[in-house]
């Protein structure tokens, strides 16, 4: 303790802010599955090292939007990182932005791909499949003949790192506020149709982007149609990859970086080009590790490099992995299950890092293991440790035993302040350190500086 400062009474605080480290296992949440005797995999799975965590923490329920509204990773993570309020730019922008490819300001894009489908007698067009392994040649060859017909559309098509996408930018316009032609459940809906989106302040601005890009879309179907290499695939008996679909458009404009928003440098471990792209975008210190087949050593590596971001500066780390969320989609809860497995063995480091950080570890959404979904608005376990966190009576991880923790239903707008709170970083509401209401008690707010001494004036 230290003495008081003259003329105060109360002594001076002592600096024991603590760096936060949020892992978020992609997909987390599931739903109660009849082969694990009506557990969830995380309530079925055995993992000591989340249990110990428990018992040490707090536990609770993450419902990023709340009961029923099934979230997407991207609008989870943009409010678990304090942006709920902030314009999403659209995750076409993340995506380019993730792989390397510069996106202008100020003008509309979307995510583009290759598929195959068949038409109906109705004349709907069903989409039935995405570009394979082996057609990365012929995909190639279509998007650089597609280049040139969007350049004849005021439009700019850039192949993506992955198999038959691409970034299309609409010169000339600045909306993206339009929906999506891709019908993202195949089996329930043919290709739509591009319109402006209706319920925001964009809609009037939009409706010139959405006839443009459908136009666009109408005459990239019948060249692709068309082109030889799909004659050629379909002399082979090959589908042919004759829609170009567009999804997650957008536009980027400015965003205040995480530093700005929130008043602690973030920084995070990233897995995808999605995450490496919001990192980006929010101007976060990044380590981009490719996922590994090995689970456990994955996240070993990936907690190693939270060190490095936490020794750099950071004080507040993301680290996520997909592999929990992929293993929810094979609709094999015992795939889900041996993930959790491996991914507890990884996360030993955590034990220690609670004596000397705040660690917290929970989903971005549910990903159900069995059934027609892909996610819900299921709840996922949220479980937090470290030196401030008084042990609620939980003593073990998955969604049953977190439904008794002390937090209660937890939403993504609600997590970042929960974990800067436990950090002793809280933003002390009527003081205003800066000109933005950060969420965090700003790190490094403008300093005023001494000028030096007033030259003295001689006497006339």
């Amino acid at each position: 303790m230290r003495s008081p400062g003259y003329g105060e009474t109360q002594p001076r605080l002592d600096d024991d802010r603590l760096p936060l480290v949020l892992v978020v296992l992609d997909g987390l949440g599931d739903r109660p599955v009849p082969e694990l005797g009506g557990r969830t995999p995380s309530e079925a799975a055995d993992t000591p090292v989340l249990d110990a965590l428990a018992a040490r923490g707090a536990s609770g329920w993450h419902l990023p939007f709340g009961w029923g509204r099934a979230p997407s990773s991207e609008l989870a993570h943009w409010a678990m990182f304090g942006f709920a309020d902030v314009p999403f730019p659209g995750r076409a922008v993340l995506e380019a932005l993730g792989a390397g490819v510069d996106v202008p300001a100020g003008v509309a894009v979307t995510h583009a791909a290759l598929r195959t489908a068949q038409t109906d007698e109705a004349g709907r067009v069903w989409i039935t499949g995405r570009v394979g392994p082996d057609d990365t040649d012929d995909a190639a060859r279509l998007l650089d003949d597609l280049t040139g017909l969007a350049r004849r559309h005021d439009a700019q098509l850039t192949p993506l790192p992955r198999r038959g996408e691409a970034l299309l930018a609409l010169t000339g316009h600045a909306s993206g506020a339009v929906t999506d032609s891709d019908p993202f459940f195949e089996d329930r809906h043919p290709w739509l149709r591009v319109l402006p989106l209706s319920d925001g302040p964009e809609a009037p601005e939009a409706a010139p982007t959405a006839a443009a890009l459908e136009a666009l879309l109408r005459d990239a179907r019948a060249a692709l149609r068309a082109h030889p290499v799909n004659r050629a695939r379909a002399d082979r008996g090959l589908p042919t990859l004759e829609v170009l679909t567009t999804k997650w458009s957008g536009a980027r404009s400015a965003v205040p970086s995480f530093t700005e928003h929130n008043g602690v440098a973030g920084a995070a471990v990233t897995s995808t080009g999605l995450y490496r792209g919001l990192a980006s975008v929010l101007g976060m210190a990044s380590r981009h590790l490719r996922p590994g087949e090995d689970v456990t050593a994955d996240l070993r590596a990936r907690l190693a490099a939270t060190d490095e971001l936490i020794d750099a500066g950071a004080r507040f780390v993301h680290v996520h992995i997909k592999a929990t969320d992929d293993a929810g989609h094979t609709k094999r809860p015992r795939a889900k299950l041996d993930v959790l497995e491996a991914a507890d063995r990884g996360l030993a480091g955590l034990l220690d890092r609670a004596d000397r950080a705040v660690v917290a570890v929970t989903g971005d959404h549910a990903t159900p293991s069995t059934g027609g979904v892909l996610h819900t608005g299921d709840p996922t376990p949220l479980v937090v440790a470290g030196p401030t966190v008084r042990p609620d009576a939980v003593t073990a991880f998955g969604e049953a035993p977190a439904h008794a923790g002390w937090y209660g239903v937890v939403t993504a707008r609600e997590l970042l302040p929960l974990l800067m709170g436990h950090a002793n970083r809280a933003a002390f509401l009527g003081h205003r350190a800066g000109p933005r209401r950060t969420v965090a008690l700003p790190d490094d707010p403008e300093p005023m500086l001494d000028p030096g001494p007033t030259p003295c004036t001689p006497d006339p």
